[in-house]
Formats: structure tokens, sequence, C-alpha cells
């Protein structure tokens, strides 16, 4: 049983957003410029998009789980622990990110999950529900979830570490999707199990990080 109501969790993210303006704003900033240079195949590109991704995930852990989600779920404080701890481990792999590039079918998925969580899953919480009570792109745990499994997939041979705590909180954080009734968190879901298998299927195809 939740511990929350789904209009109390709604209502929260109208407060939220209200108080972290324009971090909204930043976080498209960041992921733009971040992408735009991983097009150019820019190593020092990777390694922002990675710093970048960290700086989404210890901001949302910190702002969003610790400051406001913690007044309504006491056990946001464990999860804000847990979005610092990927924050660290983005930040540790950003200097070997994007050592090749992954496959065609690969990069699509990818692709796919990181203009669903940038673009589709806010509209459709602007649509559903409307500004201010949703969640929004780089600022709140599900599309910075999506976002981080997109990126992560665009490489060839994706590494472990940075990707277990998104596929936990694919299972956490996508439990929305049929406990809240949050729409847009049925992708959230089935990213995770999604990336566990390319990830191993390129693995296995590639058994020698280059």
């Amino acid at each position: 049983m939740l511990r929350f109501a789904a209009d109390d969790f709604r209502s929260l993210f109208g407060a939220y957003n209200a108080a972290i303006w324009p971090a909204q704003i930043i976080a498209y900033g960041l992921a733009a410029c971040g992408l735009s240079a991983v097009a150019l195949r820019s190593r020092r590109g990777w390694a922002f998009l990675f710093v970048a991704l960290a700086a989404m995930w210890l901001f949302t852990g910190v702002a969003y789980h610790l400051i406001f989600f913690a007044t309504i779920n006491p056990i946001a404080k464990a999860f804000a622990a847990l979005f610092a701890i990927e924050a660290c481990i983005l930040l540790a792999f950003a200097k070997s990110a994007g050592v090749e590039t992954a496959s065609r079918g690969q990069r699509i998925c990818g692709g796919a999950m990181i203009a669903y969580a940038a673009l589709i899953y806010p509209a459709l919480g602007l649509w559903l529900d409307g500004y201010p009570d949703v969640p929004l792109f780089g600022v709140t745990p599900c599309p910075v979830t999506i976002f981080t499994i997109g990126t992560l997939l665009l490489e060839k041979r994706p590494a472990w570490q940075p990707l277990v705590i998104p596929v936990v909180w694919s299972l956490v954080g996508g439990s929305a999707a049929f406990l809240l009734g949050i729409v847009q968190d049925w992708v959230l879901l089935a990213s995770g199990p999604l990336a566990v298998g390319l990830m191993v299927t390129a693995r296995l195809a590639h058994p020698k990080r280059v």
C-alpha cells in the first residue's frame, strides 16, 4: 500500500516545478549540447553528456527525492542516496564513454528512448494532467532514467555498472504506471528489461571492450 494518494503525488510536482524553475530549461540545454557533441563523434562530447547525466541524477536525488518527495514518502531518502550513487558512477565512466558506436538496431532503440524521455514523456504529462502538476524532463526521476538508459544503449558494448540503478528504478518508478495511473511510465517499466536484453546481446556479440 502506498503512503500517499495519486492526487498528492501530482500536486507535489506543481510545488516542485515552481520551486526549481528554470532548472527544467537548463536540463534541456545540457542534454542538447551533449547529444550534439556526441553526434559529431566527439570523445569530449561523450564525457560532457555523462557529466550532464550525473548532474541530472544528483539534482533529482537531492531536489526531488530528498527535499520534496520525502515529505509524503519517507523511503524517498533512500531513493536520494541511490540517485547520488548513480551520479558518481556516471562521473566515473565519463572518460571511457563512447569508445565505439553501437549497432544500428541498438542505436534506434537508444534514440527512441532519448526522444521519448525528452519530448513525448513531458508532452503526454502536459496533455493528460496540465502544467505544473507533471514530471518534466531532466529534473524528475522517470524521464531522467529513460534518457540515461537510451544514452547508454548508444554505446557498442554498454558498461553494466551505470545501467544497474536505472534498471532498478525502471521497475520501482515504473510501478507508478499502474499504482498511480501515470500513463507515460509504462515505457519506463519496459525500458529496464529491454536494456538488459540489448546489453547482454551486445556484450555477447563483442566480448572484449575496445
